[in-house]
């Protein structure tokens, strides 16, 4: 092999974590336009509750993003395999006898 699997492999890597930027920056843009937008057109407290909303939107979209891209990052340096689909759940096995008197039947 000369490399090239790796090297394509790589680069198809850097566009998508570009790509996810790109898309959360853009998110995130919005969220703070709209914010903006919101704050200018309500008084009180309600631009209190625009501007919150807003920061927690702009917050967990952004921390969801580098925290799915630091795992898959993670994930790929120490060659880890994804995990198998389960197969159907069985029952648990039976739980032994409780000590004490042995009963036996018969005479």
């Amino acid at each position: 092999m000369d490399g090239t699997g790796d090297q394509t492999e790589s680069r198809i890597q850097k566009i998508r974590a570009w790509a996810g930027l790109l898309v959360v920056g853009v998110g995130d843009l919005a969220i703070a336009a709209a914010a903006i937008w919101g704050v200018t057109h309500v008084a009180g407290s309600e631009a209190v509750a625009v501007l919150t909303s807003a920061f927690t939107a702009i917050s967990a979209m952004t921390t969801a993003y580098f925290g799915i891209r630091a795992a898959t990052n993670a994930a790929q340096a120490g060659g880890v395999q994804p995990l198998a689909p389960l197969g159907p759940l069985s029952a648990p096995p039976a739980a032994p006898p409780p000590p004490g008197r042995a009963t036996t039947t018969g005479p």
